[in-house]
């Protein structure tokens, strides 16, 4: 069983940066990707950024330019750096890993979610 541990959320005022990580455990033959999703009170949940295997990225247009997603993949561990923060980022944030197992085809692991609010 793969399991991923988020941390990094909190309470920012609007212009400030929060970094978000995510590192994920357990039985992984391989990984096809890496992301960030979030979910604001009454919304559904959304990409916010992914990055692919081969270092391919990419983002929601709400967050181009002010959030950068990257890994580490000797940790199994993608970051969120948001810079420029803005109170409509305020969301749960959830960590995603497609990735394959023994049985050598793609699934989902999903993190906890840690709470990202942003006032004005």
């Amino acid at each position: 069983q793969v399991q991923l541990v988020e941390s990094g959320g909190g309470s920012v005022q609007a212009g400030g940066s929060l970094r978000l990580s995510c590192a994920a455990s357990g039985s992984i033959f391989s990984i096809d990707a890496m992301g960030w999703y979030r979910q604001a009170p009454g919304k559904q949940r959304e990409l916010v950024a992914v990055i692919a295997s081969g270092g391919n990225t990419d983002y929601a247009d709400s967050v181009k330019g002010r959030f950068t997603i990257s890994r580490d993949n000797g940790k199994n561990t993608v970051y969120l750096q948001m810079n420029s923060l803005k109170p409509e980022d305020t969301a749960v944030y959830y960590c995603n890993v497609k990735y394959r197992g023994s049985r050598h085809y793609t699934v989902d692991a999903w993190g906890q979610g840690t709470q990202v609010t942003v006032s004005s």
